[in-house]
């Protein structure tokens, strides 16, 4: 996989796009944001959700009764219509509140990501993880989590990619957050459009917690995204003891790759 290339057309840097000036404000405006990710993500479960489930047990009940050839087939290809819209309300719940990064950590949580984006696109994809990494302060590894998540959405959506590498390293009181794919990159002109507001976005939250974000890319070199965050771990934690392995280190797909 290429890296960026020092020479040629001038890359761009995130440094070059105007932002709005962080301050506590934007940390409180975070935390909002993630609170009413939240409660969408319930209403969606306990009403959504819940409602279709009721309406696929009724149409299995309407299946396995007597019915013509053709009222079976519709019954059938409902089923599975409904079976695809269920497991899209799944993954949307699963964006606006991940519930690996609240209930296992950090690490479970880029695996599952990594794993997804490979297995939904066919991306061949590189992870690299620290063996063990104890339990942080919330903020910081839902700023981590999201970080992942939109570098992965963007690379899925606009980079034209065929390969990508998420690695995370700690030491000296940091996190270091690698993303690189191999797309077609974009222009300074690009990254001032309407649709770089996820990069504000991740920048801005990044910069509320002492962290930096750095972005380059050049036209047919692909992007590379880093972040530095400071860390604490949370007291008594032993939790880089207790961290599951969510995947193996290979999915059998082929796609998916996991290194220490």
């Amino acid at each position: 996989m290429s890296s960026i290339p020092a020479k040629g057309r001038k890359p761009v840097h995130a440094d070059d796009v105007p932002l709005t000036p962080v301050s506590e404000v934007s940390r409180h405006l975070v935390r909002a944001q993630e609170e009413e990710r939240k409660r969408i993500s319930r209403e969606l479960h306990d009403g959504t959700g819940q409602g279709l489930m009721v309406l696929r047990l009724y149409l299995g009940m309407l299946g396995a009764g007597q019915l013509d050839l053709e009222s079976q087939s519709k019954v059938q290809e409902a089923l599975g219509l409904l079976d695809h819209t269920i497991e899209d309300l799944r993954r949307i719940i699963g964006r606006l509140s991940p519930q690996t990064l609240e209930r296992l950590g950090l690490l479970p949580a880029i695996r599952k990501e990594v794993r997804d984006v490979s297995r939904n696109t066919g991306l061949k994809a590189d992870l690299h993880l620290p063996p063990g990494l104890p339990r942080l302060d919330a903020e910081v590894e839902l700023a981590i989590y999201r970080s992942v998540q939109e570098a992965l959405h963007n690379i899925a959506k606009h980079s034209r990619a065929t390969h990508f590498r998420v690695s995370l390293e700690d030491g000296d009181g940091s996190l270091r957050l690698l993303v690189e794919d191999d797309g077609i990159g974009f222009t300074r002109k690009k990254c001032t459009q309407s649709n770089s507001f996820g990069l504000w976005g991740m920048r801005e939250r990044i910069t509320a917690l002492g962290g930096k974000l750095r972005v380059r890319s050049e036209l047919g070199k692909g992007t590379v995204l880093r972040i530095t965050l400071p860390v604490t771990p949370e007291p008594h934690s032993d939790f880089a003891l207790k961290t599951p392995q969510l995947i193996s280190e290979s999915d059998g797909e082929g796609n998916y790759s996991h290194a220490h």
